[in-house]
């Protein structure tokens, strides 16, 4: 009776076990380059609607996440996904991915499942050696000039991307060597018109090299006089109450009649006096 207790017991073992135990997978590639983005991908028998979270670390002791990406199965046979990383900025070195959860979710998986994956993060950004300004005006940009360290005449593929998206490329620009340094030097001129941040990406036959950003701002306006209609001032005069000049008096002749008594009496006088005499 027991023997037969034990059999039902591992055969309902067996029948839920694989119920119970879902799958989880994740994968990316194993080596990428500084500016390139990180793709990982998955998929999983946990039913639809679950959600984790996939976190990028730098591998060491710190444990701050780098970047964060939450996933929610849909309902699909498959159940696959992809989320990605960007790697600009970051230095060169070993990073991890990992599957993280708040609930049981880990623990009602399968023992094959893959929920932490390594990556190294090489960093070729400083073989590129930029010479055109970092910031270029609108009408003279996108210069893109400089050298590539040790590429001599091979060649450099170059892509351009805006706020618009794809403005160039990618398209391989010739290098020519520098005989001093064996460097390859290249110089080509996009015509942008659009203010904003432009990724110029970088690639030789070997690998992705890295990228350089330009930012192209907004135009200057110049000042614009605006036309003004000349602003006419009237001074009104409070009214005054004139005084009237008086008018130049004009004095009559002297009449000739006293002059003419004058002479007489005068004449008389000496008349007199000389009588007496």
């Amino acid at each position: 009776m027991k023997s037969v207790a034990w059999l039902l017991m591992l055969f309902c073992v067996l029948i839920i076990a694989p119920v119970t135990a879902y799958q989880l997978y994740i994968d990316c590639p194993s080596e990428i380059y500084v500016g390139q983005t990180l793709k990982v991908t998955g998929n999983s028998t946990l039913p639809a609607g679950t959600s984790f979270q996939i976190v990028m670390y730098k591998a060491g002791y710190t444990t701050t996440p780098i970047g964060s990406n939450t996933v929610t199965l849909q309902d699909s046979k498959s159940k696959t996904f992809v989320v990605t990383f960007p790697t600009k900025g970051l230095t060169g070195g070993q990073y991890k991915i990992e599957v993280q959860s708040d609930t049981t979710l880990l623990d009602r998986l399968s023992s094959d499942s893959t929920t932490l994956k390594l990556v190294k993060i090489a960093d070729r950004s400083g073989e590129i050696t930029f010479t055109a300004p970092m910031v270029q005006i609108q009408g003279e940009a996108l210069r893109i000039e400089g050298s590539i360290k040790d590429l001599g005449n091979d060649g450099v593929k170059i892509e351009v991307r805006g706020p618009d998206g794809l403005v160039f490329g990618p398209t391989w620009v010739e290098t020519t060597k520098d005989l001093k340094t064996g460097d390859g030097m290249f110089a080509r001129k996009v015509v942008v018109s659009t203010p904003g941040d432009y990724d110029i990406h970088f690639t030789d036959a070997d690998s992705y090299i890295g990228e350089v950003t330009v930012i192209v701002p907004e135009p200057t306006m110049a000042p614009t006089m605006v036309g003004t209609t000349p602003t006419v001032v009237t001074t009104t005069r409070s009214p005054t109450t004139e005084i009237p000049t008086a008018a130049p008096t004009t004095q009559a002749p002297l009449s000739p009649l006293p002059v003419l008594i004058a002479f007489g009496i005068l004449g008389t006088g000496l008349l007199f006096r000389d009588k007496k005499e």
